[in-house]
């Protein structure tokens, strides 16, 4: 899946300063990886930061109902760790989207 954010947005989001979008510090780009619970968020990111990344965003709510931290591996990329209860993970990993033409109640 594919989600566009604008830079400053997605800096805000992922705890990177300002100032590191303006120089160019900050690629612009996240990777995301969706996992299947709260608890995986803190794990994979505790993993990370143990092999060498740095957390920029420690793992907490977020504004759409889920759970989700960031990390930037020590090649400088950005991760963003999230579980989202409204994208389902299948027992294969595949992400199932929710049909977002179907009115809400």
């Amino acid at each position: 899946m594919l989600t566009l954010w604008g830079r400053e947005k997605l800096a805000l989001d992922a705890g990177i300063e300002c100032s590191d979008v303006d120089t160019g510090a900050f690629s612009g780009f996240a990777l995301a990886h969706n996992v299947r619970s709260e608890g995986e968020v803190t794990e994979v990111i505790a993993a990370a930061h143990r092999a060498g990344a740095t957390v920029t965003r420690e793992a907490q709510p977020t504004f759409y109902g889920g759970f989700a931290g960031y990390f930037s591996d020590p090649d400088g990329h950005l991760w963003e760790i999230a579980y989202n209860p409204g994208f389902a993970l299948a027992d294969d990993g595949s992400l199932t989207l929710p049909d977002f033409g179907k009115p809400s109640s």
